[in-house]
């Protein structure tokens, strides 16, 4: 894997406790290199709007298409003559005909699989990345909900619906436990909540700095909290995907954990991607996880030069 490194990136300094935590984890070397290297860009095509075909005829001339692996209507793109990269600036981003969107993050809708007839819940959705492929799978069709907790998150996630001609979805703003008072059941639901971000160092410096084991673990009750409530509005049969861009495994791994040890009806289900993939950390500051947790999915930034991902599939039996 070839990366281009940030030209301040020998200056850039991790916390010691990170380092230590994060050795134990992965091969440090390999992910502190990527976590300093430039992401590359990537884009969804809206299919609601235009045809794959149709949006490569539109731009081929001037930007290089590679096909994501895992994802039909993902690419990673860059200007044939490496002049620019304000892809955000094209005339096809404004009208709607693709959604800029990080490789990886595109995984969780790909998992849920949510279909046209369905009632689907996108419980943490701005700025709208997976709301907008949900829906785009549904073909517009169903019901689905997208909520988040604060107002000025709405603004975004508002304009991006509106961009991508979505008009399936109904937005609602409340924190994600309230929909327990609802009384409604989900087909599918996606809880891609908030969370400490330790996968997206690429895009986020800031992430380094601010990163403490405190905060991990006070996001951690939140995570379980949300995952909790996810399951309990699944009809039964239902599935629901928990998605993090976190690599830490008091978020990841311990929550879906928590969430199997709790309902004997949540049967972890496996994820099977075209993608390369790392070991599920089973054993962390002396708690043990349960075996299943294999069958979910954890990537490293330098598994496949992309964002650090984790991904759970859940079916409630």
């Amino acid at each position: 894997m070839e990366t281009k490194p940030f030209h301040n990136a020998p200056e850039i300094e991790f916390k010691p406790r990170f380092i230590e935590r994060y050795s134990k984890l992965t091969d440090w070397d390999a992910f502190r290199q990527c976590s300093l290297s430039f992401l590359k860009r990537s884009i969804r095509v809206n299919t609601l709007k235009i045809t794959i075909n149709e949006l490569k005829k539109r731009i081929e001339k001037a930007w290089d298409l590679e096909q994501i692996p895992w994802c039909k209507e993902g690419f990673w793109i860059e200007h044939a003559k490496k002049e620019r990269r304000d892809i955000g600036n094209l005339i096809e981003h404004s009208l709607g005909y693709f959604y800029t969107q990080e490789a990886a993050s595109m995984i969780p809708p790909i998992v849920l699989e949510p279909k046209p007839d369905e009632i689907v819940l996108d419980i943490a959705a701005s700025p709208g990345s997976k709301t907008t492929q949900i829906a785009q799978y549904m073909e517009n069709k169903g019901i689905l909900i997208a909520n988040d907790y604060t107002y000025e998150r709405m603004k975004p996630l508002s304009i991006n619906l509106q961009r991508c001609g979505v008009t399936n979805a109904v937005i609602t703003l409340m924190e994600g436990q309230w929909f327990k008072r609802s009384g409604i059941e989900f087909d599918k639901i996606l809880v891609d909540g908030p969370c400490s971000g330790t996968g997206t160092i690429r895009k986020s410096l800031k992430t380094i700095n601010i990163w403490n084991p405190d905060i991990v673990r006070r996001l951690a009750i939140t995570q379980r909290q949300l995952i909790e409530t996810g399951f309990n509005l699944l009809k039964k049969d239902g599935v629901l995907v928990y998605s993090t861009c976190s690599l830490e495994p008091e978020e990841n791994e311990e929550v879906v954990n928590y969430l199997i040890n709790k309902y004997e009806n949540a049967k972890i289900e496996e994820i099977k991607l075209d993608i390369k993939r790392s070991n599920l950390i089973l054993e962390f500051d002396g708690k043990k996880y349960d075996d299943e947790l294999k069958k979910c999915l954890r990537i490293w930034p330098q598994d496949n030069d992309t964002e650090g991902f984790f991904v759970a599939k859940i079916r409630k039996n």
